[in-house]
């Protein structure tokens, strides 16, 4: 007989790991995808465990540092509590401090003390360079409960998958961020306890993320789209999630309506990475729908979204509908890259769309347009030029480090151009390298252009 069984439901663990890096602070970041799976496995009678190593609201954090509240701007983001850690061999001779952010260890243990023990852990990944807080999420893991099967899933067992495979110590490595792959794994696990997902399930049939599982937020994030049409040559957004697929923005509209009213939550953090694309369908009909619903809310966009598709009607809606944070993605101002990473703005596109932002009514410092910085060959003057471009047409520049990405068409040419090794470690995909890896922006010209900007927009 198995000794899951049939009747009673299963006793789950999911986790976010800690991050281990140079530098990390909380804007806006959340496990998305773990929320949905969560609320996936609730709905099926499931008891839902759930750690978040980076949760600033921790109450054992709190005291840890005599605090009512964590440090938080007026947009609910904020610093990470961190603890200096040992640099991993590698990355000795990197002059920075290299921390673990998040809770305590001691914190994370007594929390899994917390838990009866659980049949299955779920443990999810996000930048690549992260993994050693993974790795020790895992490791700690299985010393508490050593006969639980650890499933990893995540940004970084998708691009990183061998390694993962190698070195992570979980027990199944899903790729792709497959929700049928990880509930086929579950069901087996389980020998059939857990429903199995039959075909990939499409946005608008999965529940809403999980945001009970937090007792204290400052801000929801929201999906309305998954995937991108572009193919830039420095991004992974093509491998994380290879269709492009929407969501119904009415009901869009209605998750956000839902989220206020039962938390009283202000601040809405866009996750699209395209999320201005086919707006007629899309975006622009949410923004309709939130004018109209009058909800006291702002909107942000923090991972960019696409200048040549703002038009006025878009800019004009999007101020109306409460978007405070508006991100665009331009990374530089020389016409011959732009065309060779993929062609997705002009100079004159993104003129314009600055244009018509202000004159809808939204000041300069809440338009921001993210320059990337060390591109395989890109030399100063190119920087400086592009964020004199962005400054002269209404915009603050905001530096965006480049960094290696497996997978991604630039990804031979950086390797050879940073002069990395056929076997990369993921480690060495950390953007805060760059000053210490190009041949061309060292940390003195990193430091100069950061200073240009500070001087010229404050």
């Amino acid at each position: 007989m198995s000794k899951y069984s049939r009747n009673k439901s299963l006793n789950l663990l999911l986790v976010n790991p800690w991050i281990y890096d140079f530098t990390a602070y909380d804007f806006w970041s959340k496990p998305l995808g773990l929320l949905y799976l969560a609320s996936i496995l609730r709905d099926q009678g499931h008891h839902i465990n759930y750690i978040d190593c980076m949760d600033r609201y921790n109450p054992d954090l709190l005291r840890l540092q005599n605090k009512i509240s964590p440090k938080k701007d007026e947009f609910g983001r904020g610093p990470f509590y961190k603890e200096k850690i040992p640099k991993p061999e590698i990355l000795k001779n990197i002059p920075r401090r290299y921390s673990r952010y998040g809770i305590t260890e001691d914190i994370f243990i007594n929390e899994l003390r917390k838990i009866d023990y659980p049949q299955i852990v779920l443990v999810t990944s996000l930048m690549t360079y992260w993994y050693p807080g993974v790795f020790r999420t895992i490791e700690l893991i299985k010393e508490f409960f050593p006969s639980t099967p650890i499933i990893l899933g995540g940004i970084y067992s998708t691009l990183c998958f061998e390694h993962a495979l190698k070195f992570s110590r979980a027990d199944y490595i899903i790729k792709e961020n497959n929700l049928k792959e990880i509930f086929l794994h579950l069901k087996n696990i389980t020998e059939h306890q857990i429903q199995d997902i039959k075909q990939k399930p499409n946005l608008d049939s999965l529940p809403y993320p999980d945001w009970n599982l937090y007792p204290h937020l400052d801000y929801i994030c929201i999906l309305t789209s998954r995937g991108c049409p572009f193919r830039c040559a420095y991004c992974a957004s093509s491998k994380l999630s290879p269709e492009l697929e929407f969501r119904n923005a009415k009901k869009v509209a209605n998750e956000i309506e839902y989220w206020y009213q039962k938390k009283k939550i202000k601040d809405f953090i866009f996750y699209d990475d395209a999320l201005l694309f086919d707006s007629e369908k899309n975006f622009l009909v949410l923004l309709k729908e939130l004018i109209n619903k009058e909800l006291p809310i702002r909107l942000h966009t923090p991972n960019g979204i696409h200048a040549r598709m703002i038009n006025e009607e878009i800019a004009i809606k999007m101020f109306q509908a409460g978007v405070e944070t508006v991100r665009l993605g331009f990374e530089t101002v020389n016409p011959e890259i732009q065309f060779q990473t993929g062609g997705k703005v002009t100079n004159t596109q993104f003129k314009r769309a600055v244009e018509l932002l202000l004159k809808a009514g939204f000041r300069r410092d809440q338009i921001g347009a993210y320059l990337l910085i060390g591109l395989p060959g890109q030399k100063e003057q190119e920087i400086i030029d592009s964020i004199n471009f962005v400054i002269d047409c209404g915009a603050h520049p905001r530096l965006a480090k480049f960094s290696l990405i497996p997978g991604t068409e630039i990804w031979g040419k950086s390797k050879d151009y940073f002069n990395l090794s056929a076997e990369v470690d993921p480690l060495w995909h950390n953007d805060a390298l760059l000053p210490y890896l190009s041949p061309d922006i060292n940390p003195e010209i990193f430091e100069k252009i950061k200073e240009l900007i500070k001087r010229k927009v404050g």
